[in-house]
């Protein structure tokens, strides 16, 4: 027995395969981490890694796709929204994920960062996402060398040993958005400081068309 549903979300699965209302034509399909992919390799040996390092992210182009914290974007990534922040300590914006390279993670390659997924519907229509940024300086240099440190035969060292969200010193920065149509869209930026005493935090929210 097939069973029929007529909220509003079914509704816009059921039109969504002819096309007259294309409500999967934005939803979180941004990359988080577009460097050192196999889509940016350009080398002689297929090493992707060193190909396109982290280091070189927020100075060169990309040439196949775009990155960023909780983004958004149409299914063909030509116009991208995402979140960039700054606490005021870090050298750089915090744009995408940082993680380690195949050759630098005792266990292979490894996002270090606090992210959630929190929810969305099959259409977009509704998304929401979690991200935790550090009020101190984002211990990237601490999570290289030490994970360098240790061998396959021992735990990962992860952002929380790194003691950067101990007390709270951190932002929850949570984004929600929400389709009042296919091409009718609300994004909101919620930020709460988890630490005990006041902390700045610069948010920018960026919209960009992908380099073609």
């Amino acid at each position: 027995m097939t069973q029929s549903f007529n909220d509003p979300e079914s509704t816009r699965l059921k039109t969504d395969p002819i096309k007259r209302t294309n409500w999967k034509l934005w939803g979180p399909y941004l990359s988080e981490r577009q460097w050192g992919t196999v889509r940016e390799d350009y080398s002689s040996n297929s090493d992707a890694w060193r190909a396109f390092p982290r280091e070189q992210a927020p100075v060169r182009a990309y040439r196949w796709g775009e990155d960023g914290l909780m983004g958004w974007t149409d299914r063909q990534c030509r116009l991208c929204f995402s979140v960039a922040l700054w606490n005021g300590k870090d050298a750089i914006l915090k744009e995408r994920l940082f993680g380690l390279t195949n050759h630098e993670g005792n266990h292979g390659e490894d996002v270090k960062e606090l992210y959630y997924y929190l929810d969305s519907t099959p259409t977009h229509s509704f998304a929401r996402s979690l991200y935790k940024y550090p009020q101190a300086a984002f211990p990237y240099e601490d999570i290289i060398k030490t994970n360098a440190k240790l061998s396959r035969e021992e735990p990962e060292y992860e952002i929380e040993d790194t003691g950067v969200f101990d007390k709270g010193r951190y932002f929850d920065v949570e984004t929600t958005y929400a389709k009042a149509s296919p091409q009718d869209l609300l994004i909101e930026i919620k930020v709460t400081n988890r630490g005990d005493f006041p902390a700045p935090l610069t948010v920018l929210p960026t919209i960009w068309f992908r380099n073609t």
